[in-house]
């Protein structure tokens, strides 16, 4: 397709945007209603299939039923001297692949929300009994403001006759591929939840979980090995969304979610401290060998029946003679065939004698190594047993035909009592079958005494303290001090505390410098938190509703965008709730109040308290209220909830949390 041609009168070709497996991608302009639109042409070797044609049409008239604003949109569908075509959205920006190359590492609240948009959208299809069969991060647009948009409904459903058959397809997408659409089962919903499973994987870590040379090893990989930990990658990441990639590409579908929408629910609380010390998802079977065997077969047969139909297509004339001459030759001269043998093996019976004796040996050497090879010790892969509870370490290792060695226990304040820290050999180390595998256990939790970082470098701290177990947060402030470095701490040094239930707060130095603040309307969250980090600012969310702004998108700042404002400054920013409701119900405004025990302590008399609140107009992730105490002392905190919303409160003194309500309701009020 050549640039200024014009696609039925309407659509002129402006240039190519790419070519895929299944079809070529043009940018082209709709001259009526004078827009750019994406074409898409179905490849040549497909515009000869009559029963491919219709199926395409169909269901492209289908996927326009899929109306969301994550989803590519579809506007026409046509024909043009035998070629089909697809007119739809086009989404300038690039390919989720791309974004992952060029802005990795992402920050993980951008993670859930682009997972987020792509779980609605893909719910969406699905409440349609659309399944889409091919999601990958090449299907997945990333426009300008960071939004997503699934791509290549209806050809993936389409074509998914021909996603087995076309060496091209299985080459791009078969990192992607769940287990049983590799065996050439009937693609389900479960099947898309998996492709989801290992994008989130590769969100996380920059790459896929299995490579290969070849497509058969990449999917052999698929239902056979043990998905790698992307907590072995990067410590950081919580054991709940690693859960979630667990769970959605466990190998048999029943162990996954059962719809989008549950794993976008469970993905959607991965972050909340309330998930912390979430234990490891383990599938109900962890282990199936005939399941492992078999696809192996089934695919090598898959690809080799292509291979060899490729082959009798491309030259059918020359391969037919072949074969017939090898076949009949034998059987083509009765009388002169046998006559040159006969006169060989008169002539020289030594060479015969040779040849004979030779092809024995090479049996006999064969035979030897057929042997050798048996005889072997079966070797076995260690598996991943750390987070597990000895119990259930001693189970996963029989099944892979290992046993419990010797058992060693120590402090941990990164893994919980009697589970397992490490094993030794360590995981998907090759050993022989039976061999006794060491395991470092915890024995629990162990307080340690807090260090004096002030005028250190957080960046580095920080790496160290999350390393131990340490939860660490970070406020600005305008100081003399090196940009980067701590000006004070809210966990008193030489304190014994636990890590694990520890929240530290540094006060880092901004420098002096002063930013031209930016307008922040119309962003979410993770990039406003981006943005501030980068320049060294304090966010203060609130939240209410707005009529002019989509939910948990900001609506208003202040101060307003284009004002100057030295680093360290406090932005207040306003998420959009929504749209205010039709019923408006009346908001409870009530107290709760409480008392906060005085800490003794010899190394100062006073206690340094740090107060949370989630109602309509706080977030728990801000600070309600700094205050220094002497002694004990009583608080009254203010709610204001709406319906059946519930409320939180959180009470941090001298770093450690100290009184706590996740479920606050206005029967919690007190006079």
């Amino acid at each position: 397709m050549t640039p200024n041609y014009t696609l039925s009168g309407r659509y002129r070709i402006v240039r190519s945007l790419g070519e895929g497996g299944m079809a070529n991608v043009y940018l082209a302009h709709d001259l009526i209603l004078n827009r750019d639109v994406a074409v898409k042409l179905l490849r040549l070797d497909l515009r000869d299939d009559p029963k491919t044609i219709k199926r395409f049409q169909r269901e492209a008239l289908a996927t326009t039923e899929l109306v969301h604003p994550h989803i590519v949109s579809l506007y026409d569908v046509g024909e043009e001297n035998g070629m089909q075509y697809l007119v739809m959205e086009y989404v300038k920006g690039m390919d989720l692949k791309n974004y992952i190359k060029e802005h990795f590492p992402l920050p993980m609240p951008q993670i859930v929300d682009i997972m987020e948009q792509i779980l609605s959208a893909v719910a969406t299809a699905h409440a349609h009994n659309i399944i889409h069969r091919d999601l990958k991060p090449q299907n997945i647009l990333i426009d300008e403001n960071g939004n997503a948009k699934i791509t290549d409904f209806g050809i993936a459903v389409a074509l998914s006759e021909h996603t087995m058959t076309q060496t091209n397809t299985i080459l791009g997408s078969v990192h992607y591929l769940s287990p049983e659409q590799a065996r050439g089962s009937m693609a389900t919903k479960q099947s898309d939840i998996y492709s989801l499973g290992i994008i989130l994987y590769e969100l996380l870590t920059g790459s896929v979980p299995f490579k290969g040379e070849t497509a058969v090893s990449i999917a052999l990989k698929h239902f056979q090995n043990e998905m790698p930990s992307v907590r072995d990658f990067d410590e950081e990441i919580p054991q709940a969304l690693e859960n979630v990639v667990l769970q959605a590409t466990a190998k048999d579908p029943r162990d996954r979610y059962a719809t989008v929408e549950d794993m976008a629910n469970d993905l959607l609380t991965t972050l909340s401290p309330t998930r912390v010390g979430e234990k490891r998802f383990e599938p109900n079977d962890l282990g199936n060998d005939e399941t492992k065997i078999m696809p192996s077969a089934q695919i090598t047969a898959a690809i080799e029946a292509k291979r060899q139909a490729d082959a009798a297509s491309a030259a059918p004339e020359s391969a037919a003679p072949a074969a017939t001459t090898s076949e009949t030759a034998p059987t083509t001269d009765d009388d002169e065939q046998p006559l040159p043998k006969r006169s060989w093996s008169k002539k020289h019976p030594f060479r015969r004698k040779v040849i004979i004796w030779s092809a024995i040996a090479v049996l006999l050497l064969g035979a030897l190594g057929v042997g050798l090879e048996l005889s072997r010790p079966k070797q076995a892969t260690v598996p991943r047993v750390s987070g597990l509870t000895q119990s259930a370490a001693t189970k996963l290792l029989a099944k892979h035909n290992l046993v419990v060695g010797t058992i060693k226990r120590v402090k941990s304040n990164a893994v919980a009592k009697n589970h397992v820290i490490k094993s030794l050999p360590t995981a998907h180390q090759s050993v022989q079958e039976r061999s006794r595998i060491g395991l470092t256990i915890s024995s629990g939790t162990k307080k340690i005494s807090f260090g004096n970082y002030v005028n250190e470098n957080y960046t580095t701290v920080r790496q160290n303290l999350v390393a131990d177990g340490f939860t660490v947060k970070e406020q600005f402030s305008t100081s003399s001090l090196a940009t980067g470095q701590i000006i004070s701490q809210d966990v008193v040094a030489s304190s014994n505390v636990l890590p694990s239930k520890t929240t530290v707060t540094f006060t880092v130095s901004a420098g002096s410098r002063y930013v031209s603040l930016k307008d922040m309307t119309g962003e979410t969250r993770s990039d406003i938190l981006a943005y501030a980090r980068t320049n060294r600012l304090n966010i203060d969310f609130k939240r209410g509703y707005s009529d002019e702004q989509k939910k948990n998108y900001s609506y208003s700042q202040s101060p307003d965008g284009g004002s100057e404002i030295r680093s360290g400054s406090t932005v207040t920013v306003n998420m959009s709730k929504g749209s205010q409701p039709t019923t408006v119900t009346t908001p409870k405004s009530f107290y709760v109040k409480t008392t906060v025990p005085y800490q003794t302590t010899s190394l100062t008399q006073s206690n340094d308290v740090k107060v949370y609140i989630q109602d309509d107009t706080h977030l728990i992730s801000s600070v309600y209220r700094d205050l220094t105490i002497t002694r004990d002392t009583r608080l009254s905190l203010p709610f204001q909830l709406t319906g059946k919303q519930v409320g939180q409160y959180r009470i941090v003194c001298n770093g450690v949390v100290v009184a706590e309500n996740l479920k606050v309701t206005s029967r919690d009020a007190t006079n």
